[in-house]
């Protein structure tokens, strides 16, 4: 009987070694990976200006301002979307990965219409940036023309 527990004994203690060496290895290839996601940027925004007043504008007068960014982050920058908050805005912008530190652009065109009020309105971004959905804001006074 004792002859069957040591060579039991040192089975186990065989395969506790192997799952420990295991464990170990899966521990560092873990903790590498963290390691060199960690390092890594993600892409990320950085806007000339997030808000543009275009003071007042007169009605059915189409106008239009770009905002320009740089990528601040390692990873190339991707607009996946981006959303007006009415049909009176139209919006431009680049289409292909912007890589880290180079330039990329948002155009906003409006074309007012309705009462001679001001507005405030946003465009919404979608991308792959650390900041995942961004905001920018235009805004004025909508006029009426003075020739009639």
């Amino acid at each position: 009987m004792p002859r069957n527990y040591d060579k039991r004994s040192s089975q186990l203690k065989l395969k506790n070694a192997e799952m420990k060496k295991l464990i170990l290895l899966f521990t560092m290839i873990l903790g590498f990976g963290v390691a060199v996601n960690a390092q890594t940027k993600p892409a990320e925004f950085k806007f000339e200006t997030e808000v543009h007043d275009f003071g007042k504008i007169v009605l059915n007068k189409p106008v239009t301002f770009t905002f320009n960014f740089t990528n601040t982050g390692e990873a190339p920058l991707i607009i996946s979307k981006v959303e007006t908050t009415c049909g009176c805005t139209v919006s431009e912008y680049t289409q292909t990965p912007v890589k880290s530190g180079e330039k990329g652009f948002v155009k906003v065109t409006l074309t007012p219409s309705g009462p001679a009020l001001p507005f405030n309105k946003g465009i919404t971004l979608s991308s792959n940036a650390r900041t995942a959905t961004k905001v920018l804001v235009i805004k004025g006074m909508y006029v009426e023309s003075n020739t009639k």
